[in-house]
């Protein structure tokens, strides 16, 4: 597919402090790993992005502004074309991102030592989010079933009965292992929630970035009144150093609350820059969003096609995201070994599958938002350190 936009060109992230290249992440090997571990893309953003951010920038004046009038339209609009979701403009609050979003419903809505549902295993963050607001914890693992994950309805249902229950963070679609839950899915756990008063709030920052086949639906749309949702462009658009993100609450009690909280925190101010990009992004992204997950579909492909030929490797089937969930357990490493191996021998620096919980173990997290070439380069690596390393090919 010719497109216009060339997702193969190899730029240098090492000209600007890239999180994802930075010896912080990588270590001192940096120019030999492949850097897989931080959820970002190595593409540039779209030329309409771009070119509006340009255009401030040539402005020159840079002082206090208010939400540009077209940015909150420019979301509605995005939402209702893409995913059918009509967000009602006055449920719509700035937040800084998704994580402060969560930070924040967490200390509004449930009390020192309450629970907190979580469904490892599950993005990191969630579980700092609550352990640091003085929450605890409270374990709902997916049950991986016939090679896919699955929620455990049974064990939530438990769970959400407990009084001292107060919230669920719910991962929409499932960062780290792929999946794009199902309505039918969504339906049943709104079910419980709401029959045991238990707050659902849901990181949707990756719904744009589905595959063929699979849909992504907002969890507002099936129980708008018991649902705190996290939404933002970052993700989708690669602009997440010069983004913020947004907030939709339809209760209005919690939304006055929110609002409250934002002032109290003074977290609602507005960056001119990020204002420009997630506008242009929602108004005229679109193409681009499509041919950049017809890429990432295209480096999918290949990753199914050279895993075939390996032993001790496999991929747990991924529905959206630009993330893959890899399954290493047949090797029989320890969690340190495993990551020892894939840093050592294969010389990937991917995120190790513990950091999302002990039902990681054996995992490890790998984003493959790169070049295909580098990708191609990666798992020669991989396959040449199975055989050479394991025995494996």
């Amino acid at each position: 597919m010719n497109t216009g936009f060339n997702f193969d060109a190899k730029i240098n992230r090492h000209a600007v402090p890239a999180l994802k290249w930075h010896k912080m992440v990588l270590g001192t090997k940096d120019s030999e790993l492949f850097p897989a571990g931080v959820a970002d893309m190595d593409f540039r953003v779209a030329p309409q992005i771009q070119s509006a951010m340009q255009e401030r920038l040539d402005h020159g004046v840079f002082g206090y502004e208010a939400v540009p009038e077209g940015l909150i339209p420019a979301l509605v609009a995005w939402f209702e074309t893409r995913h059918r979701w009509k967000i009602a403009s006055e449920t719509i609050l700035r937040a800084p991102n998704v994580l402060d979003s969560l930070a924040v419903a967490a200390s509004l809505f449930s009390g020192p030592g309450d629970g907190i549902i979580v469904q490892p295993p599950v993005f990191f963050d969630f579980f700092d989010i609550i352990s640091e607001n003085g929450r605890r914890v409270i374990r709902n693992p997916l049950i991986l079933k016939n090679a896919q994950y699955e929620m455990d309805f049974d064990g939530l249902e438990t769970l959400a009965a407990d009084p001292s229950t107060r919230m669920l963070f719910l991962c929409n679609p499932h960062n780290p292992v792929g999946r794009v839950w199902q309505r039918d899915a969504l339906e049943r756990l709104a079910t419980i929630c709401r029959r045991h008063d238990v707050l659902v709030v849901a990181d949707e920052i990756h719904g744009d970035i589905t595959f063929s086949g699979h849909e992504y639906t907002p969890f507002a749309t099936i129980d708008p009144k018991n649902c705190i949702s996290c939404i933002s462009p970052a993700k989708s658009f690669n602009i997440a150093s010069c983004c913020s993100s947004f907030t939709v609450i339809a209760d209005k009690e919690r939304r006055r609350a929110f609002q409250a909280e934002n002032s109290r925190l003074t977290v609602n101010k507005n960056n001119a820059f990020a204002s420009v990009a997630m506008m242009a992004a929602y108004r005229e992204g679109h193409a681009w969003l499509d041919a950049a997950i017809d890429y990432i579909s295209g480096n999918l492909e290949l990753v199914r096609a050279r895993l075939a030929d390996l032993s001790g490797v496999r991929l747990i089937e991924p529905e959206g995201t630009f993330l893959l969930w890899f399954d290493f357990r047949e090797l029989g490493l320890t969690p340190d070994d495993l990551d020892a191996f894939l840093r050592n021998q294969a010389k990937w620096a991917a995120t190790r599958g513990l950091s999302f919980g002990p039902e990681g173990a054996g995992f490890a997290r790998v984003n493959i938002a790169c070049t295909r070439a580098a990708l191609g380069q990666a798992l020669d690596r991989l396959a040449d350190a199975l055989a050479r390393d394991c025995g494996l090919g």
